[in-house]
């Protein structure tokens, strides 16, 4: 049992390491020894665990998750909630910052995949089931809407990372859905959406810790949610 444990307490260092080199440097900048330095593991370990960088990568975005959110009265509001608990995510949790500039690099990606997909696919379902319940204006499309959201979530994060690093996400996710929402929601479902910048910490602090695909609580160690 304990040599168990540390093969999971192993292989989540190298996953955070991974994850706190590859969102400072991104896919191509990122080097193996930079993640063994970080980790503070021997080689052997890591490559027992991940035989390359790409399979580093792929287990970062593995490791994102998709946190279960509380359900709403709206379906809209569930949309906002994951977006806004994404942005509130980046301030702190390096393995969302890495998933995010993993899967927004234009070369790397072709080897270890995008996150992108998945958000997609799950706000498709969130605003299907919206447009079934009559909150939807006529004319939306709901993969049209969450490839929207999920693009135009990206061009804010990525003006946030280089102008803030991150540190003003909340208020620029929540303009962006206060501009957006007006084409999305019916008039009478708009007026009852919370899209205020502390929307994703109010949430997220009323949930146990956010699921772990690294092996272990994130709040485990302080050290490693400082980023």
């Amino acid at each position: 049992m304990a040599q168990q444990e540390r093969a999971i307490r192993t292989r989540r260092a190298v996953l955070m390491a991974a994850a706190t080199v590859f969102a400072k440097h991104g896919y191509t900048a990122a080097t193996v020894a930079d993640i063994l330095k970080a980790a503070g593991v021997t080689k052997g370990a890591l490559y027992f665990h991940f035989d390359s960088k790409e399979a580093l990568a792929q287990g970062v975005l593995e490791a994102q998750g998709i946190q279960e959110l509380p359900e709403q009265d709206t379906k809209l509001q569930e949309m906002i909630d994951v977006a806004m608990t994404v942005a509130h995510r980046l301030v702190f949790d390096p393995v969302v910052r890495a998933g995010a500039r993993l899967s927004a690099d234009p070369i790397g990606r072709r080897h270890y995949g995008s996150a992108w997909p998945m958000w997609v696919d799950v706000l498709t379902e969130i605003v299907t089931v919206a447009r079934q319940r009559g909150e939807t204006l006529p004319h939306v499309v709901p993969r049209e809407i969450a490839e929207l959201v999920v693009s135009a979530f990206n061009g804010v994060q990525l003006y946030a990372q280089l102008e803030t690093d991150f540190q003003d996400i909340e208020r620029r996710v929540s303009v962006l859905l206060k501009h957006l929402l007006p084409s999305i929601a019916l008039p009478s479902v708009l007026l009852h959406l919370d899209i205020a910048p502390d929307r994703g910490s109010r949430v997220l602090s009323g949930l146990d810790p956010a699921p772990d695909l690294t092996g272990g609580s994130l709040t485990d160690d302080p050290a490693l949610m400082a980023g």
